[in-house]
């Protein structure tokens, strides 16, 4: 069996979009989903790209994806890399592949010196918790996660002086 993990490329932004929508199926989150692929394709493949997708092929076919952007640790005084989706096909399970997605991911993050690669998992996802401990992830119980958006941020925004 033959994996590889490669930068996804404009050609890819189809695959990369229905992998977006599978993940949101499987997180039970699809209402959320208000994206376009042109969407995507602009935040990553533009002149300075704010987002980077590295896809995971098992025996030629895609079999899943990372999703994540560079983010910065004021304590640490360098940047790392923040996780945003990770998704591996339920038919591709069990073979490796996320924890080479994860491994792909933290090579990047020694070789440039980066400080740490976060990203955030749902409190029902029991199966990715597991697997998230079992490669060294440390959960952070003691911190929340806050989003601001739509109305509320439109508001917020209208607040500022």
């Amino acid at each position: 069996m033959s994996l590889v993990i490669r930068g996804a490329g404009p050609a890819d932004i189809g695959v990369v979009f229905a992998l977006i929508r599978e993940l949101a199926d499987y997180e039970k989150l699809s209402h959320e989903v208000v994206a376009t692929e042109a969407d995507i394709a602009a935040a990553l493949f533009c002149e300075n790209p704010t987002l980077f997708c590295d896809i995971a092929e098992w025996n030629g076919e895609v079999a899943g994806f990372a999703v994540w952007f560079v983010n910065f640790s004021t304590f640490a005084g360098r940047p790392g890399i923040y996780l945003e989706d990770l998704f591996v096909r339920p038919a591709f399970r069990r073979n490796g592949i996320g924890q080479a997605l994860l491994g792909h991911l933290a090579r990047r993050c020694i070789a440039r010196n980066w400080a740490r690669l976060q990203w955030s998992v749902l409190d029902w996802n029991a199966p990715s918790i597991t697997f998230y401990k079992s490669l060294g992830a440390e959960l952070l119980d003691d911190w929340t996660l806050c989003k601001v958006t739509g109305t509320a941020l439109v508001q917020l925004a209208e607040r500022a002086p």
